[in-house]
């Protein structure tokens, strides 16, 4: 039996502060995450942008994950994007044939991001985007975007979800086009320029 002595006041250190978690390094990235298109396929673009936090500094440990639809439009239902060795269960790497439509790209040491993916077409009465999904460290929940990209101004103009929002908040979701295929688009989890961010219900 253990005796505590209650005459005396115990010393009670306070506990070490940590960062909130969760942390993703570990296990979710895979190498070749970001090449969504084909090999070779005319209608790859590359999206391209920075995760800021805040304080506007850029995450070096963010993850990003991205789905899009064919050129047509179709969501696809291929199997594929994360094959792995059943032997070893090591990975393999993406057949470079099939288009999954999905991918998940970590943020650099510069909290820089970037994938090759296909251009979607147009679902209904949407204009052409990319669902995003954002993890990232202090974030208990992931969060939800979407990334239009600028180039038809009338089907931008008459989506449903961006015709809802006040321009400067509409801006957010609209990626930049830098040069021909390619697209900046950041992510700012607060502050400043906010993300609009979706909730699914």
């Amino acid at each position: 039996m253990t005796h505590i002595d209650t005459s005396r006041p115990e010393t009670v250190l306070p506990t070490p502060s940590h960062t909130v978690g969760p942390f993703y390094g570990y296990a979710l990235p895979f190498p070749g995450g970001g090449d969504i298109a084909p090999v070779g396929h005319p209608d790859t673009l590359t999206l391209q942008g920075y995760v800021y936090d805040g304080a506007g500094t850029p995450l070096p440990d963010a993850f990003v994950e991205l789905w899009g639809a064919d050129p047509d439009g179709n969501v696809p239902d291929v199997d594929g994007s994360i094959r792995r060795d059943p032997a070893t269960g090591g990975y393999l790497g993406r057949n470079g044939v099939e288009f999954t439509g999905w991918g998940r790209v970590q943020t650099d040491a510069n909290g820089h991001w970037y994938a090759r993916t296909l251009r979607p077409g147009a679902r209904g009465r949407s204009a052409p985007y990319v669902s995003a999904c954002v993890f990232a460290r202090g974030l208990l929940v992931h969060l939800f975007t979407r990334i239009y990209l600028p180039d038809d101004a009338a089907a931008l103009a008459a989506d449903p979800l961006l015709s809802r929002l006040p321009q400067a908040r509409r801006d957010t979701l609209i990626a930049a086009g830098r040069r021909e295929g390619t697209y900046r688009f950041d992510i700012r989890l607060q502050g400043e320029g906010e993300t609009v961010f979706l909730e699914f219900q």
